[in-house]
Order: C-alpha cells, then sequence, then structure tokens
C-alpha cells in the first residue's frame, strides 16, 4: 500500500487508538438451534437437485424446511442467492450480514435480508467446517465479503475477453429459466453472494481480497433453517476450490447437491417467521 504523504507527529497515537465493534449484538435475537435440530430430526426429504460444475441451478423450500449445500465429488466452491419466494425485492443482504456476524458464516448466524425488511432468511443449523476457524493468513470459510465473479469485471481485467459461465452469468441464466423471463430482467434480481466453501481472507499488507484453496472434501455440508418461503439459486463455480483462479475453463470443477427437507405443519404450529424491521419507515418526516 502506498503512501505519498509523510506521517504527522502524533501517528503513532493516531494509530493506537482501539477499535470498537460498529454493531454489537448482545441484544440481536438468537436462533433456538436446539428447537431447529428438534424439527430437522424430523423432516422429510422432498427433493434433490444437482448443480453441474460451472452451471447454476435453482430450488424452493417453504417456510420452516431446510436445505443442504453438500460436496459430493471434489472440492467446489459456490455462490448462493436467496429471496422471498413471493416478493423478489426482499432478498439476501450480504453487506448487512456482514455488518452482523463478520466476514464468514457458519453454525448460528443467519443471512438477513434488505431494506425494508431486514429479518433472517435463513439461519445455519450445521456446517461440517466450523473445525476451520481462521488459519494463519486470516482466512476462513462460507464468506460474504465477495460479490460473485462476473463477466464485467472479467473482461475488464482480461482486455475484453468474454466469459458466460462466471457465477453472475450462471445465476442469471438459471434466475431466467425459472422465472420464465429474459435475461435482462432476470440479472436485475442477482446479488451479492454467500460464498459456500469458499476460503477467503484479506491480506495484512494490502488489505487485498484473497482467495485460497477450500477445505471442503466430498461429504461436507452447510445446512439451513428457512425462516420463510425462500427460492434460491447456486452456482458451481467455474474455479473449482479457488486455489488458483476463478472465471475460466482451466481449474477442475465438480457438481455440488442441494437437498430440501419439508416439515410437518403440526410441528410448526407454535413457530411463525420472523418479522419485518420495526423501524416505520419514516426517515424523520
Amino acid at each position: 500500500m502506498s503512501t505519498s504523504n509523510p506521517p504527522p507527529k502524533d501517528a503513532a497515537d493516531r494509530k493506537a487508538v482501539a477499535p470498537v465493534i460498529c454493531y454489537p449484538t448482545q441484544s440481536l435475537p438468537r436462533p433456538d438451534l436446539m428447537a431447529y435440530r428438534a424439527l430437522r430430526a424430523a423432516a422429510k426429504p422432498s427433493e434433490a437437485v444437482l448443480v453441474p460444475p460451472r452451471e447454476a441451478a435453482t430450488f424452493c423450500v417453504p417456510r420452516g424446511g431446510f436445505f443442504r449445500i453438500s460436496s459430493i465429488e471434489g472440492p467446489q466452491v459456490g455462490d448462493l442467492n436467496l429471496w422471498n419466494t413471493h416478493d423478489l425485492s426482499e432478498r439476501f443482504y450480504s453487506g448487512k450480514t456482514r455488518a452482523l456476524h463478520g466476514t464468514h458464516l457458519t453454525t448460528g448466524d443467519r443471512m438477513w435480508s434488505a431494506f425494508p425488511h431486514l429479518r433472517p432468511l435463513a439461519t445455519v443449523i450445521e456446517d461440517t467446517l466450523d473445525w476451520y476457524g481462521i488459519d494463519e493468513f486470516g482466512g476462513s470459510v462460507h464468506d460474504v465479503i465477495g460479490t460473485r465473479c462476473d463477466p464485467y469485471t472479467h473482461a475488464l481485467l482480461s482486455e475484453g475477453d468474454l466469459y458466460h459461465h462466471c457465477c453472475h452469468s450462471n445465476l442469471t441464466r438459471a434466475l431466467a429459466d425459472r422465472l420464465n423471463v429474459p435475461l435482462l430482467e432476470a440479472e436485475a434480481h442477482v446479488h451479492d453472494v454467500l460464498n459456500v466453501f469458499m476460503c477467503t481472507g484479506f491480506t495484512r499488507d494490502t488489505g487485498q481480497y484473497f482467495m485460497k484453496a477450500s477445505p471442503v472434501r466430498p461429504g461436507d455440508y452447510l445446512e439451513f433453517f428457512a425462516e420463510t418461503d425462500l427460492l434460491g439459486a447456486l452456482s458451481a463455480c467455474p474455479g473449482g476450490d479457488c486455489s488458483a483462479q476463478h472465471s475460466s475453463d482451466v481449474a477442475e470443477c465438480f457438481p455440488l447437491l442441494v437437498e430440501i427437507f419439508t416439515s410437518d405443519p403440526a410441528a410448526l404450529a407454535n413457530w411463525h417467521s420472523p418479522l419485518d424491521s420495526p423501524y416505520d419507515g419514516s426517515h424523520g418526516r
């Protein structure tokens, strides 16, 4: 990181100021993981969706149900979008999720929705990679840092090369097919992702976003509770395990499996989806 200005005399004192957490979460509602796991134990499998390498697929999960994303053949990362099935304007908000839970998600963390709703869309109930923690490089798994690989940035950094299997394009095609709408209409709904199984962080010296080989192996999974009726889209990233590059046909890629589990309605009798934010929307007027 280059500088062009000399440090002031009190530079050391300024740098020594202790940080504070932007969003203290002591009052943040906590999920009842024991209750969710009890529901999961009784839930019945209802659908399985295979996401091919370098492609995306969509799936639906009923409120109170569960979905599991699994590695089944080899190390592979996936880019996940979520929407409220009945209102696509309510979609996953990665920036606010990051502000509330940190740069990477694991068991007990939630995927929050966009304003004005700001409520949990899904809650992570199991993460077989939670043992990884934070490594010596500052890397961890399941990030909400990266926006998704896309053809626009690829063209910018490769002197105009056109590549159509970036996760952004994969998600766009899959959503267009699901909704039976033109690509441009679908693209407007594609948003920043949860990078499932991806191992990432920021370099200490330059602050750059880095990726490294994912620790995921066949049999690993990330499982969620659906807090409302969900439409999901998952792309099997063209970077494979993201050990070297993405947005190319060079990396070895594998499919991902999404399994849906449905809860007995009777078991949900005393449960309801989270309410929208209590903010009144007046914005001072």
